[in-house]
């Protein structure tokens, strides 16, 4: 049975994702968060944006998903940490360990400022929408330089939103099942032939923005449509912003910050109980406490 790291494995998808997965594969979850393991499951506490917890991380897997990061945008400093500097360790460490193929869940915000009248492919220009957009573009063209320098397969995909049903209009769009995103994952660690892929991540939406061929061409076949729910989602459905009703990223082209749905813990910072420095002429000073800058990963 082949070993499966997990990063993010406390979040949103990584939840979804273990369900699917299990007792398919043996799978390590890690994740910033102290999570505990089911049966078949076994667990690496680390931080992304730490190198040496990578390196612990992504030790003796055959494959590797990355999940972790910071998944909304969000301040410049957050995202920096998690999904630049993260993921760089993540590529990094799974080179070191000899870890071949590694899976980057991308986003859809990487292309959020084409239009909703435009269909796509994974041939596009990129488009990001946010900071965290922009992040997500560096994490593809991190796994191409990976693949065509270091001879790792990289399989990306661009995901839209995970869940059991589609929560807005936009989502109607871009919606992926948790059993399609596992036949998606599956395909991502098993075909033999991956060297570099973009593919959406998305079930069979007949509303859906994206041209997936590529995935299809690897084998996708995605049991579920969004259109069921949505005679139920458009009934509830209130007019929002007009510029994010125009693009594919919806409100990520104009929001700042946007709440992340699985708040990161950040670490506490113990209070340094001030030592007596000697000054010249024998008199004593208080020396300032030091502390360090909380890093963020989801």
């Amino acid at each position: 049975m082949k070993t499966i790291l997990i990063t993010g494995a406390g979040g949103v998808v990584g939840t979804y994702l273990r369900q699917e997965l299990a007792g398919k594969y043996a799978l390590r979850l890690s994740d910033i968060r102290r999570l505990k393991p089911a049966a078949g499951e076994t667990f690496v506490q680390g931080d992304i944006a730490n190198l040496n917890d990578m390196l612990r991380a992504t030790k003796g897997v055959d494959a590797f998903v990355h999940l972790g990061g910071y998944s909304v945008e969000g301040a410049w400093k957050d995202i920096l940490n998690a999904n630049i500097v993260g993921c760089y360790n993540a590529f990094e460490a799974a080179r070191r360990n000899g870890v071949k193929r590694v899976l980057f869940a991308t986003s859809n915000h990487a292309v959020g400022f084409y239009r909703r009248d435009q269909v796509i492919d994974h041939r596009v220009y990129i488009k990001p929408d946010s900071r965290y957009g922009v992040s997500k573009v560096f994490g593809e063209a991190l796994g191409s330089l990976y693949a065509d320098k270091y001879g790792m397969e990289v399989f990306c995909m661009r995901i839209g939103n995970v869940g059991t049903a589609p929560i807005d209009k936009r989502r109607l769009s871009i919606w992926i099942s948790p059993r399609d995103f596992a036949q998606l994952v599956t395909i991502g660690i098993e075909h033999p032939d991956i060297r570099f892929e973009i593919v959406y991540g998305v079930s069979n939406n007949r509303r859906s923005w994206y041209d997936n061929a590529n995935a299809v061409r690897l084998g996708y076949r995605p049991a579920d449509d969004s259109e069921a729910f949505a005679a139920e989602v458009l009934a509830r459905e209130q007019p929002g912003d007009a510029r994010a009703e125009v693009y594919q990223g919806g409100a990520f082209v104009h929001s700042e910050a946007i709440e992340n749905p699985t708040p990161v813990p950040r670490r506490r910072t113990s209070k340094v109980k001030p030592r007596a420095a000697k000054k010249k002429g024998g008199s004593t000073a208080k020396l300032k406490a030091t502390r360090k800058t909380p890093r963020v990963e989801d």
